[in-house]
């Protein structure tokens, strides 16, 4: 088969890595990749759907992967389609579960998804005045893509509203904050559930845990991940249970109601407090840095798993009896400004770990940094100690100016 894998992260380099052991696989084609992938397969540089159809159809590319929301929400699944591609993932319309966050919510509180109650908002002053009524801390939500950087957890009516104006009026994630989401704040903890759908049922992989927060212990400001942990420690068979019957069951129900059936991921963002587990969001793909974890730890053949999905058979994901730690090494200011083009050094000297390049590319014979996040090291071991042992260990290698990481994942 040859396959073409749209994005340029890690998690693009983990499915990477899970599919080149497979013989079936002759080539592997990257939109636009990074220097892991490049080591793999081959990176093209294009980001246009037109591009990338023309380039399927020129390459007779047998199946298409999309790592990021983008193109999904742009309607690449559509229009693929028209001309027999094939693409393992969802619609424009069943993409808008993640590309908007007030279509989201509408579906979830239409079909009775355990989530946080919400009100979304158009305009300014309607929402400045709403947030000067409610109790605190509140959620403010950017109802478009903004990154997984959209939201803002808001400890006081100030803060609120600076929000609110930042979004709404500044800008500063374009159009994807012109329209907002305020939901009641839920304590707890985060547990995220990538699930692969065959059209007809919805079959989730172990949960695993991600880390937003730029700084240890959680502090500091959200980030797209700062590592992950698989399965996750905290979230248990009753938890589980919970999640199947108030959220994944009414969600597989409210998806064959409104016609939105697919082949591809669905992700389950989810919050557990001490009245249950609670959605959060939707993605309409693979998570990062959790497929990296989850590929670490997957006994299936990933190629066998999504060639069911697209021929509507039921699965039986198994993973391993292990515990996997995904550490993210970051550029110096991130997920505020950065600088890129650091050369990347000592990754031939990490030996219990899988070094993953993310926001790294090749620069003639050199690797450099070209992102926020740079590099996952990836281990796994009979212990979550063990595992984020060789992951510290290996890091320690891994060198480029700047360059920072939590010293918390997988320490609980």
């Amino acid at each position: 088969m040859r396959i073409l894998i749209i994005g340029e992260g890690g998690r693009e380099s983990a499915l990477a890595a899970k599919l080149q052991k497979d013989n079936r696989v002759t080539k592997m084609f990257f939109a636009n990749g990074n220097a892991s992938t490049d080591a793999i397969g081959q990176n093209v540089h294009m980001s246009e759907i037109k591009e990338l159809r023309d380039f399927a159809i020129k390459e007779k590319v047998d199946l298409t992967i999309v790592g990021p929301e983008a193109p999904l929400v742009a309607g690449l699944k559509d229009e693929f389609k028209k001309h027999d591609l094939k693409v393992f993932g969802p619609n424009q319309k069943v993409a808008s579960l993640e590309g908007s966050k007030a279509f989201s919510k509408k579906f979830m509180q239409t079909y009775d998804i355990k989530t946080a109650k919400a009100v979304v908002f158009d305009s300014y002053n309607e929402a400045k005045a709403y947030v000067q009524t409610q109790e605190y801390p509140l959620v403010i939500k950017a109802s478009g893509l903004a990154g997984g950087k959209g939201v803002v957890i808001c400890d006081t009516v100030e803060e609120a509203e600076a929000t609110i104006h930042d979004f709404m009026i500044r800008r500063i994630y374009g159009d994807a904050g012109i329209r907002l989401v305020i939901e009641e704040f839920l304590q707890g903890f985060e547990a995220s559930i990538i699930a692969f759908s065959n059209g007809e049922k919805i079959f989730p992989c172990i949960a695993a845990k991600d880390y937003k927060k730029a700084g240890n212990g959680d502090k500091g400001p959200n980030t797209g991940g700062m590592g992950s942990v698989a399965p996750s420690p905290e979230f248990t068979a009753e938890h589980t249970a919970d999640f199947e019957k108030n959220i994944l069951e009414p969600t597989l129900k409210g998806l064959k109601a409104e016609g939105f059936s697919f082949k591809g991921i669905i992700f389950f963002g989810l919050m557990v407090t001490k009245n249950g587990t609670y959605l959060l969001e939707y993605n309409m793909r693979f998570g990062d840095p959790e497929t990296q974890v989850l590929m670490a730890l997957m006994e299936n053949n990933l190629l066998d798993v999504i060639n069911d999905c697209m021929n509507g058979k039921d699965l039986d994901l198994k993973f391993k009896d292990e515990k996997a730690v995904c550490l993210v090494m970051c550029s110096g200011g991130y997920p505020g400004n950065i600088e890129t083009g650091f050369e990347i050094t000592g990754i031939e000297k990490a030996k219990h770990s899988q070094v993953l390049c993310a926001g790294a590319i090749k620069k003639g014979d050199k690797i450099v940094s070209n992102g926020g996040r740079v590099m996952n090291v990836v281990a796994t071991g009979a212990t979550y100690d063990e595992a984020r042992k060789k992951v510290y260990e290996d890091a320690l290698h891994v060198h480029f100016d700047y360059s920072f990481y939590r010293e918390d994942i997988g320490k609980f």
